[in-house]
């Protein structure tokens, strides 16, 4: 095989690539170097508040990006600079990001490269760095199911190997075999962590025969080698679908980010890998080939900067952004039009369960776009059967058993939005969202804010106590989401309510926390119609009408006031069940205050920090003169939920509720 050697790395000679090619790819990783060298600069300037390097990185970005069509998406991380110019991003839209211009991509709200873009296919990074490995997985979920033969490409660095999203987002992508790309930089530290410190094997690409995966080490300052490498492996891939892990050797030559400094870097070694730098090896390689001669490497340079530097002056040019309140506040959440579908079909009395699987099931018919995914919900159709007889119906296409691996599947549904499709998530039990916390409230709740990103993600909640259940399959753990801003919360007590309320949850592209009481599944009965129909968001339900009194609550605490009241009939209240907590209905709440003078708010969760404090801030701020007496809160002990019945009944709200709605009758 004919090889040249450069000073530090040998190129083949019979590459099979034209010098258009060959050309560009030297194009391409010069314009990301020397941006960068103007952004440090700039960064001693004081004119860009952070920088995170590549430098020496450049072949591994320009390859894999110019081997992928651009219309696949890929997912980068903050040294990826070549992947936004390779797409051509316009460098005045990069800038104006860097300094939190209006026209960057977050409109000041994240800074960097913790952005993302449609129009060029392109998912930026979150801190966490783990999760961008299950949403690529779910972007490949999308490809494959629409069959369009597209390769998904995300990156890491061998420091976020050792995060369990990448184990998940893996073993996924294994068992399901999509095709995305995993590109681990193996740059030799995470910040200042050497990888013999940050995993335990020769080469990280060896995980790979691990999860039954295709793997493959490259010299990742080989801009030839990346390029033809990868180039072959996408092709291969959109014809045959599957995951391929990637190993990419390199090295960091300078911090973390800038202000870390390289300290930590042996001498020798830093001198070792500036030897083998991409760009200046492959411009020898060029000219000693003739296909590229200095003239013409001084001419590029001098465009490239000419550009850098026009669009420095337009980005400078544009004003400061003045913070608009309302502006602030209305981008949390994609703005939903919510249609009132009314049922004119008869009605059945139904169960919990029955009408959320009723629910479910129509809106599957209705949006064929619309993936469900959990454990065990296929062939054996749930835990509780909410989905018995799916898998028959739809296909286990879109109705798909999951490994037990929480966070990556909230990663895929997000994945799945990003390529225009629904996700329904089922959590086992309500409990187990710990396990897929982070993506939640940082990637799911953040996108739309961040970079108008819809989150068209459902995750289901089985919640609840009275079950003897105990600490790990009994939590009522709303409380976690309502305080995170981006995420709605919903919670039924009623059949009705639950399948109206299910069919907006779905059809609002926004992330949804739906909570289902597990207690009220078989035990709460209505007349519910048979056909599709939807009920609002933000609208609470006025069970009892009573002058004496409001008792503000929701899921099984409904039912406990109801009996509450059965038993106390000389007790007149206005009972008012929330149905969502955010968006919640204050207005509902604030115009029963005002005619009672008097409030109780239940919640089966523990009473420190619940929403029911919340609510109660809340109306003592803006009712304090329409009250009577101080608010009440009633909930549970602040302990873990214990098993044995007699332990759980002291521990929930209903026995203690009928006293205080009595103390504070009489206060």
């Amino acid at each position: 095989m004919a090889t040249e050697q450069t000073q530090g790395i040998t190129y083949k000679k019979n590459h099979g690539l034209d010098a258009e090619t060959l050309l560009k790819l030297y194009y391409n990783m010069s314009k990301p170097r020397l941006i960068e060298e103007k952004m440090l600069i700039l960064l001693r300037q004081g004119k860009i508040s952070k920088w995170f390097s590549g430098i020496g990185q450049e072949a591994i970005s320009v390859g894999v990006t110019m081997a992928l069509h651009s219309d696949e998406y890929i997912l980068p991380m903050h040294r990826n600079l070549g992947v936004f110019t390779t797409r051509e991003v316009p460098l005045h839209r990069l800038f104006c990001q860097w300094q939190g211009k209006a026209s960057g991509f977050t409109n000041g709200r994240d800074r960097s490269f913790h952005f993302g873009t449609q129009d060029y296919k392109l998912v930026g990074m979150i801190s966490h760095l783990g999760p961008q490995l299950g949403v690529a997985d779910g972007i490949a979920l999308a490809n494959l199911l629409k069959n369009d033969e597209k390769v998904t490409a995300v990156f890491t660095g061998e420091g976020g190997t050792s995060e369990g999203d990448f184990h998940e987002a893996l073993n996924v992508a294994s068992v399901w075999q999509l095709p995305v790309l995993f590109c681990i930089e193996n740059n030799g530290y995470g910040l200042s962590t050497p990888t013999k410190e940050q995993y335990n094997c020769k080469d990280l690409a060896d995980k790979g025969i691990g999860y039954g995966m295709e793997p493959h080490i490259i010299d990742g300052n080989n801009i030839i080698e990346v390029y033809s490498t990868l180039k072959a492996l996408a092709e291969s891939v959109r014809k045959t679908p599957r995951p391929i892990l990637l190993e990419f050797k390199t090295f960091r030559r300078r911090g973390h980010e800038e202000a870390s400094g390289t300290k930590y870097v042996p001498d020798d070694l830093m001198e070792e890998w500036e030897a083998k730098d991409p760009i200046d090896n492959y411009r020898n390689f060029l000219l000693s080939e003739g296909i590229l001669t200095s003239e013409a490497d001084t001419k590029m340079r001098e465009d490239i900067m000419s550009e850098i530097n026009e669009g420095l002056d337009s980005a400078y040019a544009e004003p400061d952004i003045i913070p608009d309140l309302s502006k602030e506040l209305n981008d949390v959440y994609k703005p939903f039009q919510y249609q009132d579908i009314e049922s004119n079909s008869e009605s059945n009395e139904i169960r919990l369960i029955d009408a959320i699987s009723d629910g479910l099931r129509q809106s599957m018919e209705r949006h064929n776009d619309l993936v469900i995914m959990g454990q065990d919900i296929a062939e054996y159709g749930g835990v509780f059967k909410i989905t018995d007889g799916f898998v028959e119906q739809f296909g286990n296409e879109r109705v798909r058993n999951t490994p037990i691996c929480e966070s990556s599947i909230v990663e895929v549904g997000m994945g799945l939005s990003i390529a225009g499709m629904k996700a329904v998530v089922e959590m086992q039990f309500a409990d187990f969202v710990s396990s897929g916390f982070n993506p939640i409230v940082n990637y799911l709740a953040k996108s739309y804010y961040r970079w108008a990103q819809i989150a068209d993600v459902v995750i289901r909640m089985p919640c609840g106590a009275g079950v003897a259940a105990g600490p790990f399959h009994s939590q009522t753990n709303e409380a976690w989401f309502t305080k995170t801003p981006g995420l709605k919360v919903v919670y039924p007590a009623f059949p009705y309510d639950a399948k109206g309320l299910l069919a907006t949850a779905i059809n609002d592209p926004n992330p949804v926390l739906f909570f289902e009481h597990k207690a009220l599944y078989r035990s709460i009965r209505q007349e519910v119609p048979t056909d599709y129909f939807t009920l609002p968001f933000g609208k609470a339900s006025l069970l009892r009408q009573g002058e004496d009194i409001s008792i503000i609550t929701y899921g099984a605490g409904v039912h406990w006031a109801l009996e509450t009241l059965e038993n106390n009939p000389t007790v007149k209240a206005d009972l008012i069940d929330l149905r969502t907590l955010q968006p919640l209905d204050m207005e509902t709440i604030g115009e029963s205050v005002k005619k009672t003078g008097k409030v109780i708010i239940l919640q089966e969760d523990s009473l420190f920090g619940g929403i029911a404090s919340d609510i109660s801030a809340t109306i003592m701020e803006d009712y304090f003169e329409d009250l009577d007496a101080p608010v009440k809160r009633v909930a549970s002990l602040e302990t873990p939920i214990p098993f044995l019945d007699k332990l759980e009944d002291q521990y929930l709200p209903k026995q203690r509720f009928e006293e205080e709605l009595i103390q504070l009758l009489n206060y």
